[in-house]
């Protein structure tokens, strides 16, 4: 009787790893964070380390400048909400794709993704001409003194049209995947409209709307070609973020662009870790529930 000899787990830097039944592992995860390390890490960490070039206290003079936080006010506070508007016509929309048969539902699905393909200067000149004083809309709200166009309110409209596709995308599979046999079943409880969409739909809808709003956000953060055409570049007024980096390297201040750079980007990873940490906890919540 021929006995075949264990095999023994393969060891490597010292730890014993599990083999996978899938080759490559090795190959493809040196590929993965040499591309990762080119693309973004290093990017990433010359804009550090230029800006630290100025000294703490310059950095901080320069970071904390009233124009400076003036944009992150103008920057932040309309990304957040446009991507509350997201959230909600966001999770509007992907209901409506994900519960309903209509006609022309593939051409409404593919105008999803519009944004995304569409250069986002083209979007802005769009909005620009439709709500300026003589545009197709604008015209009917300048009468009511409802100005669109060099004021906050096109800044979160702009942001919002880049911002919603990421709502749409991430909770439409969800809705999609979620059995209809859950919903009858509370209906058949006794559960009205509202009880089974907050008891059955939200609880499992909600990390993907959570996701789906933070990316949302984060777009609208850095966005700048749509913005730059209707938020009229006012400083301490419509100025953004993105606009003020561009203003500092044409007057040469690369170091100072570096700066504020390094601080939207410190923000921008904080702003994202808090989301992911809580939707790791409701996530961690559902299960404990569960």
């Amino acid at each position: 009787m021929v006995t075949m000899p264990d095999k023994k787990p393969a060891k490597s830097w010292g730890l014993v790893t599990r083999s996978s039944p899938l080759p490559g592992f090795r190959l493809s995860m040196g590929f993965t964070l040499t591309y990762l390390t080119v693309i973004v890490l290093i990017p990433l960490t010359a804009i550090l380390l230029h800006g630290a070039r100025l000294g703490f206290g310059a950095f901080l003079h320069t970071v904390m400048a009233p124009r400076v936080l003036a944009s992150y006010r103008v920057t932040l506070g309309s990304a957040a909400a446009a991507a509350v508007l997201s959230a909600l016509f966001g999770l509007l929309l992907a209901w409506v794709l994900a519960r309903y048969d209509f006609p022309g539902k593939r051409i409404v699905d593919a105008l999803v993704d519009l944004p995304f393909a569409l250069p986002t200067a083209v979007a802005g000149i769009s909005l620009t001409a439709l709500y300026a004083e003589n545009g197709w809309i604008g015209r009917y709200l300048e009468p009511h003194g409802v100005h669109v166009v060099f004021t906050p309110i096109g800044i979160v409209m702009a942001m919002s049209f880049v911002g919603f596709p990421f709502v749409v995308r991430n909770v439409q599979p969800v809705l999609e995947d979620l059995d209809p046999a859950m919903e009858e079943a509370a209906a058949s409880l006794g559960a009205n409209v509202w009880q089974r969409f907050t008891r059955v739909i939200a609880p499992v809808a909600f990390p993907a709307l959570l996701t789906g709003t933070a990316l949302a956000f984060a777009r609208a953060a850095g966005e700048y070609g749509s913005v730059i055409f209707i938020a009229g570049n006012m400083p301490m007024k419509t100025e953004i973020t993105a606009l003020l980096i561009v203003t500092k390297l044409e007057e040469y201040d690369y170091t100072g662009a570096a700066a504020i750079a390094g601080a939207m980007l410190a923000l921008s990873f904080t702003i994202m870790l808090v989301v992911n940490l809580l939707q790791w906890w409701v996530q961690r919540r559902e299960g404990e529930r569960v």
